[in-house]
């Protein structure tokens, strides 16, 4: 049996986890590192959105209208917060959703690991993985803004849709964070690696970041092999090219691949899976020692993610 690992966040990350599951069965051996950069403390309660998006959506209850969420949610609970004036007026809580941050405080309060949350979370649900954090420890992503202040990602994101200036992004402790049990024997075990088409600055980044990570992705004896979120030059979804242009990459299918690397220069990637919009740029890839592969990149529904999938395995 093929041992898979996906390194995942977000929307995207969601859906393309979707795929896997969809190629290669539910019965599959497949572990899918999720970003917990963009967690965060609000109302006395841990959230954990990029856990909570790839759940909801293995298990069949996500909001695919908003993208975020669980599916038929109310916020009464959110608006009698807003009445007493806490947490964030630009940050909904659905109750459902509520009811999975209260039992994951719940446990971490009393000692379980973050590791350990997802673990029982995942009992519910048939989900046809395994998912594990990129570490236990709490790296919530900040931005420095151009003009030196900080926030949360969080409120950047979603607050002010990334349109105040970032000059960086920071995940403060993450230097001496480690990975979760279990993340660098999966991908030292694993005959492949996938990148799925997430954030490469604040969903994928914050993984790479994790000391122990990326040493493990470039000793790996699995093909290690990346999906660009990048489609004829534009983001699918977010606004990654923001943090692009942030960190001094173009937003561009190629550029985006020079940003991962290729193994045999001390980068991360053997292959990249470009768009069908982007052939063009197969060439470029090539030269920078990674596999160029073209293929539809559309993620419309869970046969097309599968078919995106499979073109990555073949790779």
């Amino acid at each position: 049996m093929t041992r898979t690992v996906v390194l995942a966040g977000g929307v995207g990350g969601s859906k393309f986890t979707l795929g896997v599951r969809e190629a290669l069965g539910a019965d599959a051996d497949t572990t899918v590192v999720v970003n917990t950069g963009d967690d965060l403390w609000l109302s006395g309660v841990r959230l954990q959105p990029d856990v909570d998006s790839i759940v909801y959506a293995l298990a069949g209850v996500n909001d695919t209208q908003r993208g975020w969420g669980r599916a038929g949610d109310s916020e009464r609970v959110n608006e009698e917060l807003q009445a007493w004036g806490a947490g964030w007026p630009w940050f909904t809580l659905g109750d459902l959703d509520l009811g999975t941050h209260l039992a994951r405080t719940g446990w971490l309060r009393d000692g379980l690991t973050p590791t350990q949350v997802i673990e029982r979370m995942q009992r519910r649900w048939p989900l046809g993985v395994r998912l594990l954090p990129m570490t236990d420890s709490e790296v919530d992503t900040h931005i420095l803004l151009a003009d030196g202040s900080r926030m949360h990602f969080q409120e950047w994101w979603t607050r002010h849709r990334a349109a105040l200036e970032p000059a960086a992004f920071e995940n403060p402790g993450i230097v001496d964070a480690v990975p979760a049990p279990g993340v660098v024997e999966a991908i030292a075990e694993a005959d492949v690696v996938l990148l799925a088409p997430s954030n490469p600055v604040v969903s994928i980044g914050p993984i790479l970041a994790v000391p122990g990570v990326r040493e493990a992705l470039q000793t790996t004896k699995a093909n290690v092999v990346g999906v660009s979120g990048i489609i004829g030059g534009r983001v699918v979804r977010g606004m990654a090219d923001v943090c692009l242009t942030a960190i001094g990459v173009e937003t561009r299918a190629d550029a985006v691949a020079a940003h991962y690397g290729a193994r045999s220069a001390g980068g991360i990637l053997d292959a990249w899976l470009i768009a069908e919009e982007d052939a063009s740029l197969a060439p470029a890839v090539d030269a920078l020692g990674i596999r160029a592969v073209v293929a539809p990149l559309w993620m419309t529904d869970a046969a097309a993610s599968a078919a995106i999938v499979r073109a990555a395995l073949d790779a």
